[in-house]
This record gives structure tokens, sequence and C-alpha cells, in this order.
């Protein structure tokens, strides 16, 4: 049986720029991806002097978040070739890089 790897075709892209949000707002980082396989999509974040963190994987049927991202304030739904992260009730602590990234089921 061969395992499942990512292939030159799979591709996963997000806006490029700065989102900015006064503290209280709801705001939304879009991921696309397209891939020829089921995938986990997953959403990590990078502070300053820091190493990304998980945060939370996304799949078609399911998923989960990091203790630390609790789902109330950190959310992604799988629509179709997008997986865009929900961040509710920003916050100054939230400024970040956010990356997403995928990886075969």
């Amino acid at each position: 049986m061969k395992a499942t790897e990512c292939k030159g075709e799979d591709t996963v892209k997000q806006t490029a720029g700065d989102v900015r949000a006064t503290e209280g707002d709801t705001v939304t980082l879009d991921c696309t991806f397209q891939t020829s396989y089921t995938a986990n999509m997953f959403w990590y974040k990078q502070e300053v002097n820091g190493y990304p963190k998980y945060m939370l994987k996304r799949y078609s049927g399911g998923g989960d978040n990091a203790a630390e991202f609790k789902k109330d304030r950190f959310d992604a739904t799988i629509n179709n070739k997008s997986v865009p992260l929900q961040i509710s009730s920003a916050a100054v602590t939230d400024s970040a890089v956010y990356y997403c990234a995928l990886s075969p089921q």
C-alpha cells in the first residue's frame, strides 16, 4: 500500500497583506486550496519571534481545536475548496501571522 503524498498540483493560497481589526470585531482570514484527494486542513498562529503554534484541523466531516484556541473564538469550516479561519471577539493578543496548510488524509 502506497501512502498518499502531496504533489506539485496540490496548492494552498492565502490572501496577502495585513488584516486590520478593532478589538471585539470578527475577522475572517481566507485560505483556498486545490488538491486531487481528501485533505486535512490546518491553521497555525506564529507570534513575533515565536514558532508556529497548531490551532486547529479540519477535514470533511469534522476536526478539532488545540486547547488554547477555543472553538467559540477560533473556528473554520471546509467549504468546497476553502477553509477560512474566523476569529471572533478580536483581541490585541491575536496579532500574529496565520498560516493554513494541507496534508493528505
